[in-house]
């Protein structure tokens, strides 16, 4: 079974070249998601939204460094 580009696997921070350790990463997403939380007014209920969409951001802003 061949994993495609929308997969979690490909998008695992083990996968980040970065020096930013595991604790560090969670840090970052955790403080995105919750910007991306108050950007929208503090809405209930699309949680895992806001983390997914957190980590995409993290990870490309890691990327990119």
């Amino acid at each position: 079974m061949v994993k495609g580009k929308g997969d979690n696997l490909t998008r695992s921070p083990r996968v980040i070249k970065s020096s930013v350790d595991f604790s560090t990463y969670i840090q970052l997403v955790e403080k995105k998601a919750y910007e991306l939380y108050e950007k929208k007014g503090r809405q209930q209920g699309h949680d895992l939204d806001d983390w997914l969409e957190a980590q995409r951001l993290v990870e490309t802003e890691l990327c990119f460094k």
